[in-house]
């Protein structure tokens, strides 16, 4: 895993289990690194304006823009503000998921059965929707606060039928996601199983996060220049903090 040459720069690293929620403030200037450390993993993300939650990550605005179904290397995640909140700079996994949605309790037991908290404590079934519900009370949010989500590691493609397909096994082990933020940004996380997961056996994987200081965008910055539209997101979100 090639973390910055310059170790000064990394700020932390942690462990996240299998089925957990998790939040953190990254600032602009940072850098995230997602990965998958035994393979199958799914990763639910949210992205809000630190400074004004009210601002929060439109999966919209972001695909149309940049003329794409899902997320990769040179793709930004834009805001409902015409901001962009983080930049992929580096994928191992080629295809993130912005269609499927997160998990529900109804769905979680009636996929993988009932196993609650009284008898199973830790091990209990988790789902997505409740565990970023969860995370978001820490700020003041709460269900009304919910918008599509991004699913990192997960791959779902849509037929002429208009089906949409879960691809198992397509993330592997090692496989990485970089976002680098252009934003001060809320990102709250779930690692539950996808919804459109086929297993029918309840295994939800965990992920490695690390992050470290990345600096200002160059001039050149792939993401930057990917298209014109994204030229003028990076200007609004400059003039942000002028």
């Amino acid at each position: 895993m090639s973390l910055p040459a310059d170790k000064k720069s990394l700020l932390w690293e942690e462990h996240i289990v299998a089925g957990a929620h998790w939040s953190a403030l990254l600032r602009r200037g940072h850098t995230l690194r997602l990965t998958d450390t035994e393979g199958g993993a799914n990763v639910s993300a949210l992205l809000y304006n630190a400074d004004e939650k009210l601002e929060r990550y439109n999966m919209a605005d972001t695909l149309k823009a940049q003329h794409t179904a899902y997320l990769t290397t040179g793709v930004v995640c834009y805001s409902d503000m015409g901001r962009i909140l983080c930049s992929i700079t580096a994928d191992t996994c080629g295809w993130h998921d912005t269609l499927g949605g997160v998990s529900n309790v109804a769905m979680v037991e009636r996929r993988y059965g009932i196993a609650r908290y009284q008898e199973h404590r830790n091990d209990y079934h988790k789902n997505g929707y409740d565990s970023l519900v969860n995370e978001l009370g820490k700020y003041g949010l709460g269900k009304r606060d919910i918008v599509a989500n991004i699913n990192f590691f997960s791959k779902i493609t849509v037929d002429d039928s208009g089906k949409m397909n879960f691809h198992p096994g397509h993330s592997q082990p090692g496989n990485y996601v970089d976002l680098r933020f252009e934003m001060n940004t809320l990102v709250v996380l779930s690692t539950c199983q996808h919804p459109l997961d086929p297993a029918t056996v309840y295994q939800p994987k965990p992920i490695q996060l690390s992050v470290w200081h990345s600096g200002p965008v160059p001039t050149d910055d792939a993401c930057r220049n990917r298209c014109p539209e994204n030229q003028r997101g990076f200007t609004n979100t400059e003039r942000l903090y002028l």
